[in-house]
């Protein structure tokens, strides 16, 4: 099997076996939604979830992909989270971003899977549980939302910019820091909003319904495909320092790449306007 990120062959067969691997864990999942009482959950740690249907959709995610692409190494958030490679084939998933919003009924999550091959991002998957919407994206080949293309906005005053954000929910210490982070780009711009599912947030920001996203922590299952999808749509995506990042444990800023070094500064908080 071709092991280029950019070989087209592959990228079609790991596009497909990602999208139909998504729909199968976005279906498990919504059959799951008029029981919620009866899910049992865990807490893996402070505000931190993992349900008997994180788990039920990263089985189903897991076995049909490494049937279709036995080679492949699985990323799972919860069956693998220690897996790692940088050779070959590789599925980042996460089987149900946003696992409260799912047991408390609120309709934003998602499943997620970037597929990497030689440790480049190649395929981006996303989709919308409650609406079935899926978000794909190749390298090279452009971001889509249910085939048509995606487009990052072109927003370019701090006035008219929407961003979206996520709390420091696991770790304490990061709180106080973010709140000034909050601070400075809530009174600088139209809003922020923080709806509980990073994939999804950056899905949004490739469409252009955000002009940026931020957030401190992330793990690589949260950001692989959603990375992906923004730079494909025209975007930016790096840390707080301003790398350019590949799925990984860490700080996440995306943009439409006008409002990028803009974004960065408040976060930094090395100066006010803009």
């Amino acid at each position: 099997m071709p092991s280029q990120p950019h070989d087209t062959a592959l990228q079609a067969q790991l596009l497909d076996a990602a999208i139909t691997a998504a729909r199968l864990g976005a279906d498990f999942v919504r059959s799951r939604t008029g029981d919620l009482a009866a899910i049992d959950w865990q807490v893996k740690s402070r505000a931190d979830f993992v349900s008997e249907v994180d788990l039920g959709a990263e089985a189903r995610i897991g076995e049909y992909l490494l049937d279709r692409i036995p080679d492949a190494l699985v990323l799972g958030e919860e069956l693998t989270p220690g897996a790692a490679s940088t050779d070959g084939i590789v599925f980042v998933v996460d089987p149900l971003d946003g696992t409260t919003n799912f047991l408390h009924g609120y309709p934003e999550y998602a499943v997620s899977i970037g597929a990497m091959v030689g440790g480049e991002l190649t395929v981006g998957v996303v989709v919308q549980i409650p609406l079935g919407t899926t978000y794909s994206a190749t390298s090279g080949g452009g971001a889509f939302r249910d085939g048509e293309r995606l487009s990052v906005a072109a927003t370019d005053a701090p006035l008219r910019a929407l961003f979206a954000t996520g709390f420091p929910f696991k770790k304490a210490d990061e709180i106080e820091p973010y709140l000034a982070q909050l601070g400075r780009v809530i009174s600088q711009t139209s809003g922020v909003r923080r709806a509980g599912s990073a994939a999804l947030d950056l899905a949004h920001v490739a469409s252009g319904s955000f002009d940026g996203f931020w957030e401190l922590s992330l793990a690589p299952w949260d950001i692989a495909a959603g990375i992906l999808l923004v730079r494909e749509a025209g975007g930016r995506v790096t840390d707080v320092a301003g790398r350019d990042i590949q799925p990984a444990h860490t700080s996440v800023v995306a943009s439409n790449g006008i409002m990028h070094d803009w974004l960065l500064a408040q976060l930094r908080g090395e100066g006010a306007g803009g």
